[in-house]
């Protein structure tokens, strides 16, 4: 590989980490909005139409609840609670569900 595509790589990778949220101050917000529906660490919903958030992808988790602030998603309850998430909780939040272990993962 060459320097400079090298130098470019290792750029681009370092403001991809930059970008992502904080587990630790997701976890927090997620103890004072999401618990009660998903569980503490997202694996565990209260019924099944709620979706298991343990494990998903970062992006997916970003995308998803900014869509629901947005209201291209339509779900009433989640657009109440997203409505309320900034920028950052919404990346904070994102980084705590995508780092826990899901029950969805192949187990072998």
């Amino acid at each position: 590989m060459s320097r400079p595509l090298f130098a470019v790589l290792t750029l681009a990778a370092s403001f991809a980490v930059q970008a992502s949220g904080n587990a630790e101050s997701g976890k927090a917000k997620a103890a004072q909005v999401c618990a009660a529906c998903h569980g503490p660490e997202g694996n565990k919903p209260l019924a099944p139409d709620q979706p298991v958030l343990a494990g998903q992808y970062y992006d997916y988790l970003v995308r998803a609840l900014s869509d629901y602030k947005a209201g291209h998603r339509s779900n009433p309850i989640m657009k109440g609670f997203a409505g309320q998430l900034s920028k950052q909780d919404i990346e904070d939040l994102a980084a705590w569900f995508s780092s826990q272990k899901s029950p969805l993962h192949d187990q072998r």
